[in-house]
């Protein structure tokens, strides 16, 4: 590196590296740093490149590691670092390239050294890199600042507080990487970080009065999209729309973290649309999220935690409350267009989560959106994509899904919103249906392929909790959604019959010889039989609260009223069964005497007729008011499901 451009194959045989890497120490003041920090660099753009660049550094890295303890070169390098940005503010302003491209550059080594630094040692081990000095003889040791807390501050001052123009797109992007990659201890431990120094300095100290800036314009970044500068408008030659040398790395490091911290499942590639459209916005979400699940410390919590939780609308003029000393307000409309655009990565829809979860605020506006479509249709598209999502993805979207329906309020207003020429639907042509009988057919569409591809016991229970939720609050249900209600419970009918046939078989075969050891179909029969009973629950609510509303089910209830007859006097079922056989028993009655040939038209009419004539005392109550919820405990639940089959 230097005054001339730089390749990868180059650097390992660079002088400038060399000479930082080497026994020589180095004065902050020489004038070595400005031959050093002049270089541009064609950043990898993709994975293969990225390996080249480590294996290219590591010579470099190792000999900075073994070397530094006697130098103090890095030290060096990051105090060069920090005197140049109390400057960087001013020279945004005044359109000074050469400082920021400067200033840029030392953050882009900082970064690249940190990240073989951190993967290689302990924190312990780190801090001790950060503190050693030039030790020849009469040289002698300057006050002994906190370089590591005096460098993380100066990262998330430069973030708030720098604008973000096309001059400063890349350092801003670099900065928040280099957060990501200090955080990335976590991906080198089995067991979550409880005391982490890292995190000591993040949540306490010089680093806990930005706490609420640093959310904020993390958050603002992901709504904004801001693209990446062209080329011609940095202020360093780069041939990619992929920001800092380490963009990919960390992004990879990130998208590993937040699997960590939350499913612990296999992380997706991430985004490559997204990433290459606003790899500020991507790098600024992936930090937001693991910023927000840092480990409470023993005396105090997690402050961006308490941050995003709290943070309210900027219409909000109430008052900010005491018991929230990180709140601050940011325009919803822009979050909620944001977060509806966004969903087909997985870290923005683990965002949505945790805002719908963890802030009433949000929530709240959420729900009382007049557009909730634009919000639930990607949902319903990751679910119906299913295949090609990763469990974590689905999971997320399936409680989100269930966070919603636990307002009734929802539940009706996505029957009165019509949609027209679902594309994405391909097992039927959709020219117009409500978004609740699309959300039924997704759901359920979900709970097929689980019960022939994953058979995650987690994933109906969630599938089904959601339409649970819905049931009482069915409203004109499109006929075809009311037909597949019905396959699905005829699906669940043959694989209990299946079962308890192997079952009878195995019992039979046992009497015969006592050797070989019993399958345990009653585990089996029981989970059936509980997911059965979910399918009636759904049915019964449904016409309880609102038969008058769904003639359709009504019609696919009687058209295959056959697959009923044997859960009647079924001892699990009775019950439950009351009330659907009550409604069997009624329209069949009605039809018969309306005579035979009759069109579907005319059944219709028949059965909505019949509904106004059905006394309601006649139908016992079901538990409307009972909601299945998407807690924490949901997601502990799923991830062991998730957990084990990876």
């Amino acid at each position: 590196m230097g005054a001339n451009s730089s390749s990868i194959s180059e650097l390992p045989d660079n002088e400038y590296l060399k000479k930082l890497s080497g026994a020589e120490p180095i004065s902050e003041n020489d004038p070595f740093w400005n031959q050093l920090l002049s270089f541009s660099f064609t950043a990898p753009t993709n994975s293969a490149d990225l390996k080249l660049l480590e294996e290219a550094t590591i010579s470099v890295c190792k000999s900075l590691v073994e070397k530094n303890p006697r130098t103090g070169n890095l030290g060096s390098l990051i105090k060069v670092f920090l005197s140049r940005t109390k400057e960087l503010k001013i020279s945004a302003e005044c359109q000074n390239h050469l400082f920021i491209w400067q200033a840029h550059n030392a953050l882009f080594i900082i970064c690249c050294l940190l990240k073989v630094f951190i993967s290689r040692m302990s924190e312990e081990e780190l801090q001790l890199h950060f503190t050693y000095e030039d030790k020849t003889p009469g040289s002698y040791g300057t006050e002994c600042e906190d370089l590591i807390e005096e460098l993380l501050c100066c990262l998330i001052q430069l973030i708030v507080e720098i604008p973000l123009l096309d001059i400063t797109y890349s350092i801003s992007l670099e900065a928040v990487t280099t957060l990501i990659v200090f955080l990335s201890y976590q991906l080198f431990h089995k067991e979550i970080l409880r005391e982490s120094l890292i995190h000591k300095y993040l949540m306490r100290g010089r680093c806990l009065p930005y706490t609420s800036r640093l959310v904020k314009t993390l958050l603002y970044n992901f709504i904004r999209q801001e693209r990446s500068p062209p080329p011609g408008t940095h202020v360093f030659q780069q041939q990619t729309d992929g920001g800092g040398l380490l963009y990919g790395i960390a992004s990879g490091v990130a998208t590993g973290l937040w699997t960590v911290f939350t499913l612990g499942g296999v992380g997706s590639k991430a985004t490559a649309q997204l990433e290459q459209c606003s790899p500020l916005a991507n790098q600024s979400l992936l930090l937001l999220l693991v910023l927000a699940n840092l480990t409470d410390a023993p005396d105090t919590p997690n402050p961006y935690r308490q941050a995003i939780m709290s943070f309210k609308n900027t219409q909000d003029s109430s008052a900010f409350s005491s018991s929230h000393p990180h709140v601050f307000q940011i325009n919803f409309n822009s979050l909620y267009t944001a977060l509806c655009e966004q969903q087909k990565s997985d870290q923005a829809t683990l965002l949505l989560y945790m805002l719908l979860h963890q802030n009433g605020n949000v929530r709240t506006y959420v729900l009382a959106r007049t557009d909730i479509e634009n919000l639930v249709l990607p949902i319903l598209e990751i679910l119906y994509h299913v295949e090609e999502r990763n469990s974590h993805h689905v999971y997320m979207a399936l409680i989100i899904l269930l966070i919603l329906t636990e307002d009734d309020g929802f539940n009706r207003s996505i029957h009165e919103v019509i949609l027209k020429n679902i594309t994405w639907y391909a097992e039927r042509v959709l020219t117009e249906i409500s978004l609740g009988s699309l959300l039924i057919l997704v759901v359920i569409r979900t709970i097929q392929y689980n019960m022939t591809r994953t058979r995650d016991k987690y994933l109906h229970t969630n599938c089904l909790a959601a339409l649970a939720n819905m049931s009482a609050q069915f409203r004109s249900l499109h006929q075809y959604a009311a037909q597949r209600i019905i396959s699905l419970f005829s699906l669940l009918s043959k694989k209990h019959n299946k079962v308890l046939e192997q079952a009878t078989q195995s019992l039979r075969g046992s009497l015969d010889s006592s050797e070989s050891p019993l399958p345990d179909y009653a585990q089996d029969l029981n989970v059936i039989e509980e997911v059965i009973r979910m399918m009636l629950e759904i049915i019964n609510s449904c016409l309880t609260n609102s038969l008058h509303h769904n003639p359709n089910l009504v019609y696919a209830l009687l058209y295959k009223r056959d697959l009923f007859e044997q859960f009647r006097t079924h001892p699990s079922f009775q019950d439950i069964m009351q009330n659907i056989d009550l409604v069997i028993s009624f329209f069949s009655s009605r039809l018969e005497h309306a005579g035979a040939d009759l069109s579907v038209e005319r059944v219709l009419e028949i059965i909505k007729q019949g509904a106004v004539a059905l006394p309601k005392d006649r139908l016992r109550g079901s538990s409307k008011s009972r909601h299945f919820s998407g807690l924490p405990t949901a997601v502990s639940e799923v991830s062991r499901g998730s957990s084990s089959k990876a």
